[in-house]
């Protein structure tokens, strides 16, 4: 064949490789159900599907009554967090093709909350924890100018990793702390009070510090590096509940 017949020769779509996955999903319907049961499912999938697409099409196309969170489906929300393979991963950032897909791949709800059905669990204990820490601003007055209240990038470079949390609860539901103590603020709400005690413009570190200088406050973390691990935005979350204690110790941030 000669050079000028492939140069005319239309393009041909590029077919893009399938293959069936199985997924194991840890169900539970509270109207149904007495205990959680395992049920599974073989799906078609792409290399590029993550888990979410996955759940989706069984959703879809299988068992309408599988039950589960999400909204944005780009790692923003967190509202679809729970334990693929025995880790804590957002399901719309897990890709199947880098899970071995020549095993099931496990999926149940997070640990540590209450089980609501499926993969939905109660996130109220946790926001309660996220709000203890008085998760805003404390300013006493206005700025000068009526305008922002401004600060340098070294200043604002001091809380910057911990400003990504998206409260997906994945750190929190992996610590062996929160899941056998209901009571421990548990490491998201720390890491949401160390983006406030630190920040330049803010005036209720102190207050922020008294209320995790508590038995079930900072104390409580047992340094598994656990969340750190579980965290989807790569925050170092062991070492800024590290640096709260340190405040805490030094009587300031």
């Amino acid at each position: 064949m000669s050079t000028a017949v492939l140069e005319n020769k239309p393009n041909v779509p590029e077919v893009i490789p399938t293959y069936t996955a199985t997924l194991i999903i840890r169900r539970f319907d509270p109207d149904v159900d007495t205990e959680p049961r395992w049920q599974d499912f073989d799906v078609e999938v792409f290399g590029t599907d993550r888990i979410l697409d996955a759940l989706h099409k069984i959703k879809w196309e299988q068992d309408g009554s599988l039950t589960f969170r999400r909204s944005c489906a780009h790692g923003i929300c967190g509202s679809d967090a729970m334990r693929i393979n025995g880790r804590n991963r957002l399901a719309c950032k897990t890709l199947i093709k880098d899970l071995d897909i020549s095993k099931p791949i496990y999926v149940e709800a997070i640990k540590g909350l209450p089980l609501e059905k499926d993969l939905i669990v109660d996130m109220e204990p946790f926001f309660e924890s996220y709000r203890q820490i008085n998760p805003f601003l404390m300013a006493s007055s206005g700025t000068k100018d009526g305008k922002e209240r401004k600060q340098s990038p070294v200043e604002r470079a001091r809380f910057d990793d911990t400003t990504k949390c998206i409260l997906c609860a994945a750190c929190t539901s992996s610590c062996p702390v929160f899941w056998t103590d209901g009571q421990y603020f548990g490491p998201a709400a720390i890491v949401n009070a160390h983006r406030f005690i630190f920040d330049s413009r803010d005036e209720g570190a102190q207050v922020r510090l008294d209320i995790l200088n508590d038995k079930e406050g900072v104390w409580r973390c047992r340094t598994t590096f656990n969340c750190s691990e579980a965290c989807p935005r790569g925050i170092q979350v062991t070492q800024a509940i590290a640096e709260v204690k340190q405040a805490i110790m030094r009587g300031q941030a």
